[in-house]
């Protein structure tokens, strides 16, 4: 993993919070060099995983706590999501049937769709642990390198 462009943030399980931390993806994502038509695709993958864990891990609670880590090793991007919420048996996270016509249940089929892994697990300590992963396009304008700050 390329340590230069590693990022940790811990948020709270609240959903005023999702748009912020999408926006945080895409800035992330292009800094570290992804085409910029691959960032909306993985902060909707993000946003979808976050409000999951907050309506399904923390039944809506607000004082939860998520941490994600950012890592990029080559054309890969890698999202660590870990939460202490309730354990959620993993044969249960699936999409609805994409024929049902009806609001929600969409979050797992559009991160599969998005991603090219998403894997759940249990953590032994408690709460989930979702890995998210990419093969992004990169773009050549864009390095780490022309966006330090010294």
């Amino acid at each position: 993993m390329d340590d230069a462009c590693a990022l940790r943030i811990t948020l709270l399980s609240r959903p005023a919070l999702l748009s912020c931390v999408r926006r945080t993806v895409e800035a992330w994502c292009s800094l570290t060099g992804c085409a910029e038509a691959e960032l909306a695709a993985v902060g909707l993958a993000m946003d979808e995983a976050i409000a999951n864990i907050i309506r399904h891990g923390y039944d809506n609670s607000p004082d939860g706590s998520i941490e994600i880590e950012f890592h990029r090793d080559g054309p890969t991007v890698q999202f660590t999501l870990t939460d202490n919420a309730r354990q959620v048996p993993l044969e249960s996270i699936c999409s609805r049937p994409l024929d049902e016509v009806r609001p929600g249940g969409l979050g797992v089929y559009l991160m599969k769709e998005t991603m090219d892994e998403a894997v759940w697990s249990h953590r032994p300590e408690g709460g989930m642990q979702l890995i998210l992963r990419k093969t992004m396009a990169t773009s050549p304008e864009v390095t780490m390198r022309e966006h330090d700050v010294r």
